[in-house]
């Protein structure tokens, strides 16, 4: 199958990666999620993706991930689609964290690769097909080699995609041949979830992005989609560029995006709270950059 420009995206074209908010002790905080995930959808969001890496998914509890998604459901309603992180790189595990999902009132789910274990692409394809079985939801494969240490291969995308649930990728594999091999052979819908390709990828084809960085510029993320759907591909382009100052802050400068948007929004006077450990905070000098970066893209 090919993919059709008029079929509609499965969670929206714009999706944040929602940071996980905490209170000053470390304890979760539903209420600051709530506010935080209502002016993500007001400023531009259809999408919410909850329980991601940057939604701290490593270091947060099944029963905290279930009560995150209950709380963010009661605040944005049918505002947005809700999609729940739940790889793990236990099989059973997940399909434990996908069937709470579902109960929960997540519409979709992210299954990101098993880390560590490196499962060969056989394995890796049973691991996805026993998620997609599991449960009523639609799944989108997160692909991040250069977290999980292995690869979801073009050809294993091909024939996951004959899956009817499984519906999506979320993108950070940098392997852009391989990206349109899929994109030509599948009717997978791709999400860009690295920042700077946001443009690139919607441009050959991608349904919209995953982004981090859309935590505290949602509106600013979204206008490069905006404009490259109302034909102005040079004003997309000029969108992308001007944003390229923070997607290097947050996302390149040494810090995990989830540090440097928690560090950004609790600048900003925004739901967010401490990271736990093993993360450690953004230091003043870097929370400094970050400021001036966002600064510079907001001011104009």
């Amino acid at each position: 199958m090919t993919t059709t420009a008029s079929a509609p995206p499965p969670f929206g074209r714009a999706l944040c990666a929602m940071v996980t908010p905490f209170t000053e002790e470390g304890a979760l905080d539903l209420d600051g999620a709530q506010r935080l995930a209502d002016r993500l959808v007001s400023e531009g969001c259809d999408g919410l993706v909850l329980n991601g890496t940057t939604g701290e998914s490593p270091t947060t509890t099944d029963a905290e991930k279930s009560a995150l998604v209950g709380a963010v459901r009661e605040a944005v309603g049918d505002r947005a689609s809700l999609v729940a992180g739940v790889g793990t790189f236990d099989t059973r595990h997940t399909v434990e964290l996908a069937l709470e999902a579902e109960k929960a009132g997540a519409d979709g789910l992210l299954v990101v690769s098993p880390y560590y274990s490196k499962p060969p692409q056989d394995a890796l394809a049973w691991h996805f097909r026993q998620i997609a079985d599991a449960s009523g939801l639609p799944l989108a494969l997160y692909d991040i080699p250069g977290r999980t240490g292995t690869r979801i291969e073009p050809d294993t995308m091909i024939r996951l995609a004959e899956h009817p649930r499984i519906v999506a990728v979320k993108d950070c594999s940098y392997d852009f041949l391989g990206i349109q091999k899929v994109l030509s052979r599948t009717d997978l819908a791709y999400y860009a979830g690295c920042d700077e390709h946001i443009l690139a990828l919607y441009a050959v084809g991608a349904a919209g992005y995953v982004s981090t960085v859309a935590n505290v510029a949602p509106r600013r993320m979204r206008s490069v989609l905006d404009a490259f759907d109302a034909g102005d591909t040079a004003g997309a382009a000029r969108l992308q560029h001007r944003a390229t100052p923070l997607i290097e802050a947050m996302m390149a400068a040494g810090l995990p995006g989830t540090v440097t948007a928690k560090a950004l929004l609790g600048a900003l006077g925004l739901p967010s709270g401490p990271v736990r450990a093993p993360l450690r905070p953004a230091g003043r000098e870097a929370v400094d950059g970050l400021l001036r970066a966002y600064e510079r893209l907001t001011s104009g």
